[in-house]
């Protein structure tokens, strides 16, 4: 039979008066699976009785590892849900995070709905569905690539001929699913929006209120909305602003503002967050719904072709994740997402894409709760113009944009939106295409900026023609020494852009070097470090580009841009292999992007020559250079160790502010141990280390002398 799921406890508990009125039941773990090569499945009553054949799986859930890695096609996946009598009359939706690529949902043999697209959430209604006892849960995927899906056949790359994207097709129920129960009313969804002037922050919060007639009641009901902002403190601002709506069945709003007196700003070095509560109640004051999102206070401008951020200049470095291991492909764990974070923190990424389609909400919190900015898109990848003029395509790219932006709005690391990569923009059909996705984001989000990743720039386009006169700012994909050109080319294209678009700022979309281009996989790497050094070079000379996105942190599987012979592997792309060992290039990247320099490295002697301390010179990078940000209330601490690792001596000094050079200095008793290891590492309000440096000294050589060498190591 299928897996079952018992919910008996969770709704008889409801029967009681709640303490919290809304319930959210999880749906991941078991399920069961069967792949449908001659997409007999319906015909054959899947849709409504288990077939055989099946076996379990854990959602979320890729079949495209292990036996049906590359298989394209239908699958079903399959669950029983026992309920409680005592959930007749609640309203009930069953909800997906994401589920790739096209889905059609059944429950108890009714058809729910339908839906495309592999990254975005949706729900369904399933409360009148629903019946005491087995509930049969069906879901039919199909993760077949068209030219009118999104991602689709990337027909720009070879027009009428069947070309994959350049990642993988992880066809599943491919991020979590789950069940939420509600009676009379539920908050859908909060728009947090803020603007700030001087030392006052007005902060305006929108939520949106459906009501559903078709479970609960069908007349107008008067819902009070009572919305608490606490600090990063978890302390309360100001008193709770309260509202009143008089809601007719269906969608209602309802608009909150409050003052917050000398705000803290979200900055990548303090990524401060506030804290929105929102309750629901009836007209009696019983609670229906609670929902809370945090947000953070930040101005984010671009101003004569450079960006701010908080009234500050910033030029940032960052690189790309693909989603995707051999251990879980698209269906990515916590602990996968976590451990890969975790190394870009360490890798000073600041800025990123941060790649090619919708990312999960634990990566965007990641990015809130770490000082990064993020530039989403939705995977219209190598599109033709005939693609990007197709009404289905245009019809479903709003629906994925407006599915992303209600979701992922909030968070205070987004400031942009890119609506494409390396399609085909400066045909008119393709520039058409850009112009109207910009007015629907601006239209959905008129607070942030739209941009796409344009690689027609670095052949040289007609300036008068191109669709990067229409966006906010300029993102160029810029493979210099392997797809757009020789290396030489890189700085007169920077020049010609310069000229061309004189009032557009640049961020480097793509920058890397793709192993393909050498004959293994270690003269590939060191050709990128060569990129790495060379390029990030020529681009902060030019004072328009703000930032520069490395291409990218892993390798990801594919069936293009591989080794000449290979139908599917991994793309040669990233600093780590596709499980995460590290290249070389991975200590270059980490050393090259530090924020902060350290120079002049010295041990400082007593009287009789022992060691008794050290001295540094420490700044951040100038905005001549890249990265540069400003960098407040960090600290600098150092341990000396002596040769078995043991701690002889450590200290930590406060560095307030890096917009001067500091003197950075520690003191001991005198030692005459030998070796030394002395590591000094600067760490951001964060904790986060942002460079480090070392001193080593050894014993005597022949001549009599100690041997003492310094060194520069990324931390």
């Amino acid at each position: 039979m299928a897996v079952r799921v018992t919910l008996c406890l969770v709704f008889a508990a409801m029967l009681a008066p709640p303490v919290h009125a809304s319930t959210k039941v999880d749906l991941n773990g078991s399920w069961r699976f069967r792949i449908d090569r001659n997409e007999e499945g319906e015909t054959r009553g899947w849709n409504t009785n288990l077939p055989p054949a099946t076996e379990v799986v854990r959602v979320p859930h890729t079949w495209n590892i292990g036996k049906y890695d590359d298989y394209e096609g239908v699958a079903w996946y399959f669950r029983t849900l026992a309920l409680d009598p005592a959930v007749r009359g609640q309203h009930v939706e069953l909800h997906f995070a994401a589920t790739f690529y096209k889905s059609r949902v059944w429950l108890n043999g009714k058809l729910l709905g339908a839906h495309e697209g592999g990254h975005t959430p949706y729900w369904f209604d399933i409360s009148s569905t629903l019946r005491a006892g087995d509930n049969f849960l069906v879901v039919e995927l199909d993760n077949r690539p068209t030219a009118q899906t999104i991602p689709g056949l990337a027909l720009r790359l070879r027009e009428g001929h069947r070309i994959w994207y350049d990642w993988w097709h992880y066809g599943g129920l491919v991020r979590d699913v789950w069940l939420t129960i509600n009676q009379d009313g539920l908050i859908r969804r909060q728009r947090i929006t803020s603007t700030i002037a001087g030392k006052e922050a007005q902060v305006a919060s929108t939520v949106f209120l459906d009501k559903f007639p078709n479970n609960v009641s069908r007349g107008k009901n008067d819902f009070q909305v009572v919305a608490t902002v606490y600090s990063p403190r978890g302390e309360v601002v100001g008193k709770p602003e309260t509202a009143t709506v008089a809601a007719v069945p269906g969608a209602s709003t309802v608009q909150l503002n409050f003052s917050i007196a000398h705000p803290e700003l979200w900055n990548l070095d303090h990524p401060v967050l506030y804290r929105m509560a929102v309750e629901l109640r009836d007209a009696r004051g019983r609670l229906l719904d609670t929902r809370e999102d945090s947000f953070g206070l930040r101005t984010v401008e671009i101003r004569d072709r450079r960006l701010f951020l908080n009234g500050k200049q910033v030029r940032l470095t960052g690189m790309t994740r693909p989603e995707d291991s051999p251990w879980e492909g698209l269906a990515e764990t916590a602990g996968t997402i976590r451990n890969d974070y975790d190394t870009l923190e360490k890798l000073h990424v600041r800025l990123t894409r941060p790649v090619h389609y919708p990312q999960p909400q634990l990566i965007l919190d990641y990015a809130d709760r770490h000082g990064i900015l993020l530039i989403p898109e939705i995977p219209v990848w190598q599109f033709s113009e005939a693609q990007m003029k197709d009404p289905k395509v245009i019809a479903l790219a709003k629906q994925m944009y407006q599915e992303m932006i209600e979701e992922d709005e909030n968070h205070p690391s987004i400031f942009a939106w890119s609506v494409c990569n390396e399609s085909e923009a400066t045909t008119k059909g393709g520039r058409a295409y850009i112009d109207l996705m910009r007015d629907w984001i601006h239209r959905l989000d008129p607070g942030r900026f739209v941009s796409y990743a344009d690689n027609d720039l670095a052949w040289g386009p007609d300036p008068k023609t191109e669709a990067a006169n229409d966006v906010d700012f300029i993102m160029m994909n810029a493979y210099f020494g392997t797809w757009s050109g020789s290396a030489e080319d890189l700085v007169p294209r920077l020049q010609q852009i310069g000229r061309d678009y004189p009032t557009k700022m640049v961020i480097i979309s793509e920058f890397g070097y793709p192993g393909i281009f050498s004959p293994d996989s270690a003269t590939a790497d060191k050709m990128r470090i060569r990129t790495i050094e060379d390029q990030l070079e020529q681009f902060q000379k030019f004072d328009f580009v703000a930032g520069a996105i490395f291409w990218c942190y892993q390798d990801y599987k594919s069936h293009q841009n591989l080794w000449p012979g290979h139908q599917e592997g991994y793309v040669d792309h990233g600093l780590v292999d596709e499980y995460r060992q590290r290249r070389p290039s991975f200590a270059v990247w980490e050393k090259r992007n530090q924020p902060v320099v350290f120079a002049n490295e010295k041990w400082v002697y007593d009287a009789k020559g022992n060691r008794t301390g050290f001295e540094a010179g420490l700044s951040g990078r100038p905005l001549d250079e890249m990265p540069s940000y400003p960098l407040c209330d960090s600290v600098v601490g150092w341990e000396l160790r002596d040769r078995d690792g043991n701690l002889l001596a450590s200290g930590q000094q406060p560095v307030p502010d890096l917009q001067q050079p500091v003197l950075v200095r520690g003191a001991w008793a005198a030692d005459p141990s030998l070796p030394l290891h002395l590591q000094i590492a600067f760490l951001d309000a964060k904790g986060d280390v942002e460079g480090a440096t070392a001193l080593d000294a050894y014993p005597a050589n022949s001549s009599g002398q100690s041997v003492e060498d310094m060194k520069q190591t990324p931390h």
